[in-house]
């Protein structure tokens, strides 16, 4: 049987990079904590807009889409949903709103991961939610050649439910204790949970809300304004790549969790310098486009592409940034490159 013993990161001499990620991440929390005397209309419009991303990228990862339309409608409560990728989409909407609202009072427990879980299934016509898986499931790939390759096996069914209380008690001692960094507490539940994988579908999904919902009760509220699941979905790879080489020996109590560690403090990090650079151009008192967006796109080194303009430009729509980024190609304050999906652009200063 799978154990789950925290004390032994007591003691742990974690490496120079991890050390670092953490001690950045805290002087970026402290610099937040400004922000959110100084600036709450600013604050307020990052939620609104970090809520749709989150939903959009959590679910994009699964390969659960709908436009970019819709999803906006369902997560601004403008619509019902119309397949099953809506109903999941905007279950997620719904779970990510109880851990913005009421973190402080969701405790870390199985029955309460039961529940999120619960809701993130109850526009679905599937009849798994708020229940531990009832078969086995496998983390697997595709190969090259179209056959499908077992990359890890979670544990049994009949493992699960005891698995995830034992893991969730060791969570809150380790974290009433204060003997080991929260930031990196966090990372070591969130992969031994997706090791555990006790649903038949939507562990990712719920791992991604628990993310957020451990970062919040450590204090770490970056995610309320930037979309952690944004940052996920752009290094997928990276972030699967984590995963699989933190679950070496996982069973025999024998994995090191390091890579997924760094992983998830570098998505962090990221997140908080994104925070910054945003509360800069959104806040900004020019209310003309065209200024903040030339803005935004002094802070670039290098090529870019709309897309990029348009994550730093969150309180713009897509199609003012497009008019805007065509302006100033006619101005020469840009210069575009390539045809298509392929177009990019550099500045000319």
């Amino acid at each position: 049987m799978k154990t789950f013993d925290y004390t032994k990161y007591t003691e742990t001499q974690w490496s120079s990079k991890i050390l670092g990620l953490v001690a950045r991440i805290n002087e970026h929390k402290g610099r937040q904590e400004l922000f959110l005397k100084q600036k709450p209309e600013v604050l307020k419009r990052l939620t609104e807009i970090a809520k749709i991303q989150s939903t959009e990228a959590s679910n994009k990862i699964e390969g659960i889409v709908t436009t970019e339309l819709r999803i906006k409608q369902l997560c601004m409560d403008k619509t019902t949903p119309r397949n099953r990728d809506e109903s999941e989409i905007l279950g997620y909407r719904d779970v990510l709103n109880i851990v913005h609202e009421s973190h402080e009072y969701i405790p870390i427990r199985a029955n309460y991961i039961l529940q999120l879980h619960r809701d993130l299934y109850k526009y679905s016509e599937q009849s798994i939610g708020g229940r531990f898986k009832t078969t086995q499931n496998y983390i697997s790939e595709t190969m090259p050649d179209g056959q499908m390759a077992v990359r890890f096996m979670p544990l049994e069914p009949y493992e699960t439910p005891s698995a995830v209380e034992n893991l969730c008690d060791e969570y809150n001692r380790a974290i009433d204790s204060g003997t080991v960094e929260p930031l990196v507490l966090i990372p070591i539940f969130i992969h031994d949970f997706l090791c555990i994988h006790p649903f038949n579908d939507g562990n990712g999904r719920m791992s991604r809300l628990l993310t957020t919902l451990l970062l919040y009760r450590s204090g770490f509220e970056v995610g309320r304004y930037i979309s952690l699941e944004s940052q996920i979905e752009k290094t997928k790879q990276e972030y699967y790549d984590a995963l699989e080489a933190s679950s070496v020996g996982w069973r025999v109590d024998s994995n090191v969790p390091v890579p997924f560690i760094e992983y998830l403090l570098g998505v962090i990090l990221a997140a908080y310098r994104d925070f910054e650079t945003r509360v800069d151009i959104v806040g900004t008192r020019s209310t003309k486009s065209d200024e903040i967006v030339k803005n935004a796109i002094q802070g670039i080194i290098g090529k870019f592409n709309k897309n990029d303009v348009i994550e730093l430009c969150p309180s713009l729509g897509r199609a003012t940034i497009e008019n805007v980024l065509s302006k100033l190609v006619n101005q020469g304050v840009i210069e575009r490159h390539g045809v298509g999906r392929a177009i990019y652009y550099t500045r000319n200063d």
